[in-house]
């Protein structure tokens, strides 16, 4: 894992208007790692000359777990089994996510003691990654569309990610993404490298995931299954801890208001375009432990203070990054409730080769949406069927999500 990369990014002008922020990409060098530089601003052509920001981004080594060969092979043999027998079942199914929890006790005690402390507690990387997790003999192919046929067809790291992910909360999905999938896969398609979506290969934003669902998740799992060619793909995480302290007082003040709106993700629902939640505050609960809810892409301040603060919460972000490439069997487990992540730039070849990561959520708490699951099933409804669309006076309808559901979850 590298250590003390290098970070160049942007210190934003106070007077830029709201809405205008430019996007920040992490562009690699090969001498030097990965720097945060900016990019084509998305409203402002005059804003690229803004002045550069030193920092680091740095591993996540003291917050690793690696399983010894041993280990590894003894946990891969319970998985197997334990996929076998349930090989005809759906992932959404309460028996096959119950076993997958129980075979989970096949993992070393010290790694199921940590997640169950960061589920607890968290810490102040806002993430714990787990090394030499058992994977597949034969890998398929990188799926083209972002659609694995059948999760048989990766039987051990499928079982293998269900039993972290159940470790930390209740595994939950949502039929609005990747088709409700309980186990998503996250690869590049042709054709939307340049989308800010899991599909994409251009610098992927820090953000919350899928911050404007009343249900979000509080953490997510990512399972390298294959990593990119050239090891350009690193993963980041930006975490409250360590971001919050270097805000000013006014900042952290501002961004406890409800003025800003998160568009929901062009990846999720039905296609729609405009959909926003109301105003809600990116800083909410305790001021020593507050939780999260930021995306530099798709957060709209709505007022100049508020852009001004948001600005500053993302230099302290880009100051402070954690992270690195994901290798086969690293699994990464992020606390979504405080720490935002996101993704370099790399190249994909569309060949079957590429980069592919494989993605589960999980809720500290799978009841308080049962109102919005089919009985017996993991998977939430699709934002429209559940009602939090209004009439509105805009041509596309604006999603209306309460404050305290969005940011507590």
């Amino acid at each position: 894992m590298h250590s003390d990369w290098p970070v160049r990014g942007p210190r934003i002008p106070d007077q830029l208007c709201r809405f205008g922020r430019p996007n920040l990409g992490i562009i690699l060098d090969a001498r030097e790692g990965p720097v945060i530089q900016v990019r084509e601003p998305t409203l402002l052509p005059d804003a690229a000359g803004v002045h550069p920001v030193h920092g680091t981004v740095t591993s996540l080594d003291d917050v690793t777990l690696t399983l010894t060969d041993a280990e590894r092979e003894a946990a891969g043999e319970a998985f197997a089994s334990s996929a076998r027998a349930l090989e005809g079942r759906p992932l959404d199914d309460e028996e096959l996510l119950t076993e997958a929890e129980l075979t989970g006790l096949r993992l070393p005690r010290r790694v199921l003691e940590a997640l169950r402390r960061f589920r607890r507690h968290g810490n102040d990387a806002g993430a714990v990654l787990i090394r030499n997790m058992p994977t597949d003999a034969a890998a398929p192919a990188t799926p083209a569309d972002g659609f694995l046929p059948r999760w048989s067809d990766l039987p051990v790291a499928t079982f293998g990610q269900l039993a972290v992910a159940s470790t930390v909360g209740d595994v939950i999905a949502y039929a609005d993404e990747k088709a409700g999938r309980i186990v998503q896969d996250v690869v590049p398609v042709e054709g939307a490298e340049r989308r800010q979506e899991n599909s994409g290969t251009v610098y992927l934003e820090l953000h919350t995931e899928d911050g404007f669902h009343p249900h979000k998740p509080d953490f997510i799992t990512l399972m390298c299954v294959r990593p990119d060619h050239g090891r350009r793909a690193h993963t980041v995480v930006g975490a409250a801890a360590r971001a919050l302290p270097l805000l000013s007082a006014r900042s952290t003040a501002v961004l406890r208001e409800p003025l800003f709106r998160l568009k929901v993700s062009s990846s999720f629902g039905d296609g729609s375009t405009g959909l926003c939640t109301d105003p809600l505050p990116v800083l909410s609960g305790t001021a020593a432990a507050p939780d999260l809810l930021a995306d530099f892409h798709a957060m709209e301040p709505l007022r100049e203070d508020a852009a001004a603060a948001l600005e500053e919460l993302k230099s302290a972000f880009l100051a402070t990054l954690r992270g690195g490439v994901l290798e086969e069997g690293d699994l990464l487990v992020v606390d979504n409730r405080t720490a935002i992540h996101g993704r370099s730039e790399f190249a994909a070849r569309f060949d079957g080769t590429d980069r592919w990561l494989r993605r589960c959520f999980a809720v500290t708490d799978i009841r308080r949406s049962r109102a919005v699951r089919p009985p017996g099933s993991r998977v939430c409804e699709s934002l429209r069927t559940i009602g939090l669309f209004v009439p509105d006076a805009s041509p596309a309808p604006t999603l209306r999500i309460e404050d305290p559901a969005c940011t507590g979850s």
